[in-house]
């Protein structure tokens, strides 16, 4: 069972989603990073960022324990993992992870920054980049650069972004919640 070593924020989000919605077994270990665990000696042990989340895979590459941190690294590492959320074709793989890196260098560090984020005219391009699909990189199913982006997007209230002017945004959220795996994966107790 893969242990997940997170606390309830939008990155810990992420991975409980894609977790659930690739069916793996896991277990949730909290870092209470309000109470500074991220710097105890376990979790740095195999989480030398000490930041969260992060996940120890007793089963991993040729059935060999695995530690991985960083959000993005444990998406793709998950999706190799279970051939699932991932595209098979180069092409695919590519718009993946185009997206799953715009949400690690973009999306996320600017809700951390809302009034730079409300400021910026980039509503109108996240919206456009879903304008004729239902998620952000794949037809048919999501990918982990939907996990990834769902994670933040699941707290546009808090950091006041309203969807109303964004309809292919708002339809997507409401695609993605919609989804039992990824509804569980936003509903798991993470502290």
């Amino acid at each position: 069972m893969i242990e997940l070593w997170t606390w309830d924020t939008p990155n810990g989000r992420k991975i409980s989603a894609a977790l659930e919605e690739m069916g793996l077994p896991y277990s949730v270990h909290p870092v209470n990073i309000s109470k500074n665990e991220q710097f105890n000696p376990e979790f740095l042990a195999f989480a030398p960022n000490n930041r969260i989340p992060a996940i120890r895979d007793p089963e991993g590459p040729d059935g060999q324990p695995i530690t991985v941190f960083e959000s993005g690294a444990i998406l793709l590492y998950l999706a190799e993992k279970t051939g699932r959320f991932m595209p098979k074709d180069a092409r695919g793989r590519v718009a993946v992870h185009e997206w799953l890196m715009w949400q690690m260098g973009g999306l996320g560090p600017m809700p951390g920054q809302v009034h730079h984020f409300l400021m910026q005219p980039e509503g109108a391009a996240r919206d456009y980049g879903l304008a004729g699909r239902d998620f952000v990189a794949t037809a048919g199913e999501p990918s982990i650069a939907d996990f990834a982006i769902m994670g933040w997007a699941w707290r546009h209230e808090r950091h006041m972004v309203p969807f109303d002017d964004l309809p292919n945004v708002a339809a997507w959220y409401e695609r993605m919640m919609a989804r039992p795996a990824t509804k569980r994966g936003f509903e798991v107790k993470l502290n």
